[in-house]
């Protein structure tokens, strides 16, 4: 059995879930939510933010378990210092940026200074958070893109 076809499938699978969720928020939830009335933004978000958050919690983790077996497997931790792997550095920021988000900021602050905040000027509020999830959406998709094209001996 070949565990390394088996971790690249898992990996595209979590990261498909996790960035295509990012997707779905940024395109259509956010924007979507933006368009309601004031007094059910907060609520409504944090219902399906939650839900999400619970499900990307699990998809970051197995992107990040299958892409460290996947180097250490491969022995491919030396692409790390050839430019033309540059979409693994990226690969890696992103991860970490989420985990970060997933994990430690919105667990012990983020929630409450977003509700803060949401209470104070909610307009501004959701265009600050739909100009950081257009920003990472962005990141995350040139990365995917990157990725692709290496994979199949495309480096740039």
């Amino acid at each position: 059995m070949d565990w390394t076809t088996i971790a690249r499938t898992l990996h595209l699978i979590a990261i498909v879930h996790w960035i295509g969720g990012l997707a779905m928020v940024t395109l259509v939830i956010l924007p979507g939510i933006m368009r309601m009335p004031q007094e059910r933004k907060l609520e409504t978000f944090l219902v399906i933010e939650g839900r999400f958050a619970r499900q990307a919690k699990i998809s970051v983790t197995a992107a990040g378990l299958t892409g460290f077996y996947m180097a250490h497997g491969l022995v491919a931790w030396e692409r790390f210092l050839d430019p033309g792997y540059w979409w693994m550095h990226a690969m890696v920021l992103i991860w970490a940026i989420f985990t970060f988000m997933l994990f430690v900021a919105e667990p012990l602050f983020l929630h409450a200074k977003v509700t803060r905040m949401v209470e104070r000027d909610p307009a501004a509020t959701f265009a600050l958070m739909l100009r950081a999830h257009r920003i990472l959406l962005a990141l995350a998709t040139v990365t995917i893109g990157g990725a692709a094209l290496g994979a199949h001996g495309m480096l740039f």
